[in-house]
């Protein structure tokens, strides 16, 4: 999928009307037929099968984990007839407003508080609609979930309101981010249950909510891919997987790491690994931790917490910056400077005009995401008013993500 990008200054784009927030439109029956429709052929190649419980008559809050783009075509299929809205990234609505809005989906800016985004939710759920969300706000990187934010437990007590989970399985090892859209031959199956009754919404307290969303955010696909002897034997399967174990547990050395083919390899100590079909890693004196890439994944947390305590951790990097402050383009204002630390991000245009600041404590997560609309890989800081997208090269978007996620907690547990 493409986005509209254009040139401008960035004077010229704070000159730029911002959008108008409206209520979210109703699909109509016919848009809920085509998306059912459109979505058979991608859900054929994949034997898509799913049980499902009875689920509310009236609005509901329908969670799901986040894998990759056919979870939309997913949730079209499970949720039909029903009449549902989406919550869905802004950048999303770029070029296709109309579109969009027409499909239901409720726009919100990624790791940014947004009441206007609970207001547009208690509006849908008040039509009695049915309402789309991945809270994990990202498609994973690695295969086990991203943090849930407690917000989301916060917004079921305050909307008294029952719970759906969409819980797919398959659907990363067909299509994982990391990957550059190669899609691999995988079947792909969903568990639609009812996490939470409405009853339950009213009478549990916040804390059991969350333990109870959590509970159902956890999930390894890796793990579930080797348990259950899924085999994936494209040639591509490791094709950008240094996007994830972007640190040789050798050498130490960072940003080295490819992955090309079936293999990883480190251009510093010329270690190499090999990606079975089961999807573990395989070499030389290697331990379980290693083998298992979302272990591997966890080992570059505990590196970068490390960094972090330890004064250590600073990115700055060169990158072209895109302004996201309406529907109409990604205006590209031309290169800049980010750094992050422990201090926060800021971003420094060549020319002057933009000077943004973010506080450690502005959001628990990131947005970063590799091959960004067939783009880059990105960081993405920003607040309700604009979005600032950081095209960057040569260096690991997962680890500013793991890093923020560290210094956020460092820094709430200091409170």
């Amino acid at each position: 999928m493409k986005i509209k990008t254009k040139r401008l200054s960035y004077d010229k784009v704070q000159k730029k009307k911002k959008n108008i927030q409206l209520a979210p439109k109703n699909q109509s029956l016919f848009v809920r037929w085509l998306l059912k429709t459109v979505s058979k052929k991608d859900l054929k190649e994949v034997n898509f099968t799913y049980t499902k419980e009875d689920l509310p008559r009236d609005g509901c809050l329908v969670l799901m984990n986040h894998s990759s783009f056919i979870d939309l075509e997913i949730a079209s299929t499970i949720l039909f007839p029903h009449r549902f809205n989406i919550v869905c990234t802004s950048d999303g609505f770029v070029g296709k407003n109309f579109l969009m809005r027409m499909l239901g989906c409720i726009p919100t800016n990624k790791f940014v508080s947004d009441k206007r985004l609970v207001h547009n939710i208690k509006i849908a759920l008040n039509r009695k609609n049915y309402v789309l969300m991945y809270p994990e706000a990202s498609y994973s990187f690695d295969g086990t979930q991203t943090a849930v934010p407690e917000s989301v437990s916060k917004m079921i007590k305050l909307f008294k309101c029952p719970v759906v989970m969409i819980k797919t399985e398959g659907a990363f090892l067909r299509d994982p981010l990391y990957n550059m859209l190669q899609k691999r031959n995988v079947s792909v199956k969903a568990n639609v249950y009812n996490l939470i009754t409405k009853e339950e919404a009213n009478e549990l307290s916040v804390d059991e909510v969350n333990r109870k969303v959590v509970e159902a955010f956890s999930f390894d696909n890796f793990k579930y891919q080797f348990d259950n002897k899924i085999e994936i034997n494209e040639p591509f399967r490791a094709d950008g997987l240094e996007r994830i174990l972007y640190k040789c547990p050798e050498c130490k050395s960072e940003g080295l790491m490819k992955g090309f083919g079936v293999n990883l390899k480190c251009s510093n100590c010329n270690k190499e690994y090999y990606m079975n079909k089961y999807g573990q890693l395989e070499g030389i004196g290697f331990t379980e931790m290693f083998s298992h890439i979302p272990s591997w994944y966890k080992w570059e947390r505990n590196e970068v917490k490390n960094e972090i305590l330890n004064n250590g951790y600073f990115l700055k990097t060169k990158c072209k910056i895109g302004v996201l402050r309406n529907y109409k383009y990604i205006y590209m204002i031309g290169e800049g400077t980010l750094t992050h630390d422990y201090n926060g991000f800021h971003l420094i245009s060549d020319d002057g005009l933009l000077d943004y600041y973010q506080s450690p404590l502005h959001s628990y997560g990131l947005y970063s995401d590799y091959y960004w609309y067939e783009l880059s890989d990105i960081i993405c800081i920003g607040n309700n008013d604009e979005l600032y997208y950081c095209f960057v090269d040569g260096v690991s978007v997962s680890k500013a993500r793991l890093a923020q996620e560290e210094i956020y907690k460092m820094h709430k547990k200091n409170l």
